[in-house]
Formats: structure tokens, C-alpha cells, sequence
């Protein structure tokens, strides 16, 4: 059961409300927003929620138990923090939400309706619509080890142990042209053979998508240059002079784990687990053969 604070209480209990929403979204990046269906802008506990942002909220579902609760947050892209481009690059995927409702005359009169995370984000012409998660999605997605050939674990992350810092594993390049922002022709990578960084990622350094990047579908080699092809286009042009960094993939697999990264003592896959047609075998009786004599 929700506890209203005395004083949010009292002003509840007044018959004459000054109330608005806010909303506190936490990005990944560790960069705070706020938002507000008020008319002026608000701060709370330092953080400013910008006013006529474009939110509107619809009815929250809430349960019983550990099923999902949702809210969809819908309205337009009228913030410059809060802009098609930021949407469209992920910014706010699995962002933490927080949805609060508030005394615009005291601030400090407030009780939290719900709090999740951004979940299915659609965008149109200039406006969005947001899915929020309540916490127990969570118990929704899998946890704990795989029982499979292929290796769980992501390449560079403490149960893999590889540093893709090594000069071994990475490549500072430049780009020389890109096409349709998927396909990317650069130069400083000739001591690595075709395949290298496919499944890895690059990351951009300098130019419109500085601090960005993508994860690599195909790499090949012409010469001295590299074709680089992206699984998603870039958020903006890229510019011939354009820095950036690409990483070596991994397939997953304990043959790629060893020979290429010389780590298989950190292999977290089941590469010797029988497969199908050890599960369809059969016993055969052996004949038995006379001796001579």
C-alpha cells in the first residue's frame, strides 16, 4: 500500500489541488533528465524538470503478485534533451524512470506513482511514445549460466578477460569514405586479415558521431584499406578525416577463443557437450568371432 506524506495528505484532503507530474529519467550514460507537465519549471532535490516538455501520461496498470505493471509516456519531441536523435540512437533504452506526483507551490509535497524502466520506444513526425516496465520485468528476462557450445560471456568483460585495449585487438583508423552510413572504407588497419573485427565494434573519436559507434557485421580487406559494414546505419554523416576505434569480434566459438585470443582458459562455453546425435544413438550388439584352432 503507498504511504502519502502528512503534508501531501493535507494538501490531497484540501478539496483545492496544485498538482502536476514529473517525471526523473536516469540515462545509462549516468546523465540525469527531468520533466514536468507543469507550466514553469521545477527543481527537485537539484534536479531540474524542464516545463511543457511534451509528456502526457496514460493510465497506470497495476497488479497484484509479480506481473508486469505498465505505463506508456506519450507527446513531442519539443526538448532539445529529449529529440528524435537521442531516441533513435538508444540514449534512453532501459533508462530508469521515476514518475512522481507533485505540489507545484511546494515541491517538496510529492509521492512516487511508479517507478521502471523505459521499455519499447516508437517514434513519428516529431512525436513519441514510450513504453515504461515496472520493476518486476526483470524476473522476466534469463539469468545464470547457458548449457551451449557457443560462449556466454561478452568479449572484454570480466569473466572473459581479454583487453581489448591491447594494440592486438584494436585499431585506430581513419575514414577515408562512407556509404548509406553502413559502409565505411578506412585506412590504418593493414596488419589485420580479413573477418578481424567482424562482431566487434568501432567507436568514433572525432567528427558528428563522436562518443558513438556500432557493432560491425563484416570486415574485408583491399589492399592497404578496410571495408568496414555496420550492422545499424549511423545516427549522422560521417566525414572523410573522421577518427575511430574498431575492435576485434568473436564468434563465440572455443576454437575462435583459442586461436585467436589465446584464451581458452576462460572459455564459457561447453564446447565438448554431445549433441544431437549422441542423443539419437543407439546401442549395437557386437558379434562375437570364433578363435582358430
Amino acid at each position: 500500500m503507498r504511504q502519502i506524506p502528512n503534508g501531501m495528505a493535507e494538501h490531497l484532503a484540501s478539496g483545492a489541488t496544485t498538482l502536476c507530474h514529473c517525471w526523473r529519467v536516469a540515462l545509462k550514460s549516468g546523465e540525469v533528465l527531468g520533466f514536468t507537465d507543469h507550466d514553469r519549471d521545477l527543481v527537485i532535490d537539484g534536479t531540474a524538470y524542464e516545463a511543457e516538455a511534451g509528456f502526457a501520461a496514460s493510465e497506470i496498470e497495476s497488479s497484484l503478485g509479480l506481473s508486469v505493471d505498465n505505463l506508456e509516456a506519450a507527446g513531442a519531441l519539443s526538448s532539445a534533451r529529449l529529440s528524435e536523435a537521442r531516441l533513435k540512437a538508444g540514449d534512453f533504452d532501459n533508462a530508469a524512470v521515476e514518475l512522481w506526483r507533485v505540489n507545484w507551490q511546494d515541491v517538496s509535497q510529492r509521492v512516487l506513482l511508479k517507478k521502471g524502466h523505459v521499455g519499447e520506444v516508437t517514434r513519428g513526425r516529431g512525436f513519441f511514445s514510450a513504453e515504461l516496465r515496472g520493476l518486476t520485468h526483470v524476473l522476466n528476462e534469463p539469468r545464470g549460466r547457458l548449457y551451449q557450445y557457443g560462449c556466454d560471456a561478452v568479449l572484454g568483460d570480466a569473466r572473459c578477460g581479454v583487453d581489448l585495449g591491447n594494440p592486438d585487438f584494436a585499431a585506430a583508423v581513419q575514414l577515408n569514405a562512407c556509404r548509406e552510413r553502413r559502409v565505411l572504407e578506412v585506412s590504418g588497419a593493414a596488419g589485420f586479415a580479413a573477418g578481424f573485427f567482424a562482431h566487434g565494434t568501432l567507436a568514433f573519436a572525432t567528427g558528428a558521431n563522436a562518443g558513438r559507434g556500432g557493432v560491425i557485421k563484416f570486415h574485408r580487406v583491399a589492399g592497404a584499406l578496410a571495408s568496414i559494414e555496420l550492422w545499424q546505419p549511423l545516427l549522422f554523416d560521417a566525414a572523410a578525416g573522421d577518427r575511430l576505434v574498431l575492435r576485434a569480434g568473436c564468434d563465440k566459438q572455443f576454437s575462435t577463443c583459442r586461436a585467436k585470443f589465446n584464451n581458452a582458459a576462460n572459455f564459457r562455453g561447453f564446447p565438448h557437450m554431445p549433441g544431437d546425435d549422441f542423443v539419437l544413438g543407439y546401442a549395437v550388439r557386437q558379434k562375437k568371432t570364433k578363435g582358430k584352432g
